[in-house]
């Protein structure tokens, strides 16, 4: 009875990926983009440990070796990224890579002037449905009036404008989540792509988040019918060329593993996706 940002987004993206993900809880390949992204959250994190003066962009840089280090140490796997590397040349381009995307944070904000009240924030919250919503916030802002500002790092470039809507979802939850923890609308919602440079913000209103609450339930309740009936269909985009499932999906000649939950002949099909520009 949990959803988070993620896994909504997986059964909107494909009600199979979200089955293999959660219910099969198939392995997946480390990737090399979505481990930067993770070493880079960790590095603009550990910064603020630092005094606000000595937050600058050489040292921030310096930190990358470092937590490159201990995300390593904590999982082993992602040794296999570069595996037959032999003289660490690809190792040193891809550090380089994320030494970059920090650098050019500095061009997009300015850390010395930011004191985040939250960093890596986790919450979790229970809707009047009893369904509980959870999920990791990057950075929380206080301003001194009890304005928030939820702010998400991005490694990726910014999306098309028809896109931004897409984009958003994901803080319109985490501005659902707290709404209903702390009764405050977050004042912004700040979006930093690293990857082109760009800033996307949105101030939401309690319009909005109402919307997505309501959108969320009937996402829930979709979940709830393909678990019910074992229907979890695929849904093919332009995405499924990086799916590391494509040997167990129907969309590509493969069969799905056994499903290992019991099934109700009489529950309905799931519903189709929700979009996410629906919210």
């Amino acid at each position: 009875m949990s959803l988070s940002p993620s896994r909504a987004s997986d059964f909107m993206r494909c009600p199979l990926l979200y089955r293999f993900r959660v219910i099969d809880r198939l392995p997946e390949k480390p990737s090399a983009a979505a481990t930067r992204g993770t070493l880079v959250h960790a590095v603009l994190e550990r910064l603020f440990d630092a005094p606000a003066a000595e937050r600058t962009a050489p040292r921030a840089k310096s930190l990358v070796p470092g937590q490159w280090d201990r995300l390593l140490a904590d999982r082993p796997e992602l040794g296999e990224l570069f595996s037959g590397d032999e003289g660490g040349e690809r190792l040193a381009g891809w550090l380089g890579e994320a030494e970059a995307l920090v650098e050019r944070w500095f061009s997009l904000e300015d850390p010395t002037r930011l004191e985040p009240a939250e960093r890596e924030m986790f919450v979790e919250t229970e809707l009047e449905s009893g369904l509980r919503l959870r999920g990791v916030i990057d950075r929380v802002d206080v301003a001194p009036s009890g304005e928030v500002r939820i702010v998400d790092y991005k490694t990726g470039k910014a999306p098309r404008p028809e896109y931004s809507e897409g984009a958003l979802f994901q803080m319109k939850f985490y501005a659902l989540v707290i709404w209903r923890l702390k009764a405050v609308v977050p004042r912004r919602l700040q979006l930093v792509y690293l990857g082109s440079g760009d800033v996307l913000t949105y101030d939401p209103v309690p319009a909005d988040l109402e919307r997505v609450e309501r959108k969320l339930l009937a996402l829930w309740e979709a979940i709830r019918a393909a678990t019910e009936s074992g229907e979890w269909r695929p849904r093919p985009t332009k995405l499924c060329g990086w799916c590391d499932h494509q040997s167990v999906c129907p969309e590509f000649g493969g069969t799905p593993p056994v499903y290992p939950l019991s099934v109700s002949p009489a529950s309905p099909a799931v519903s189709p996706a929700v979009s996410p520009a629906a919210s």
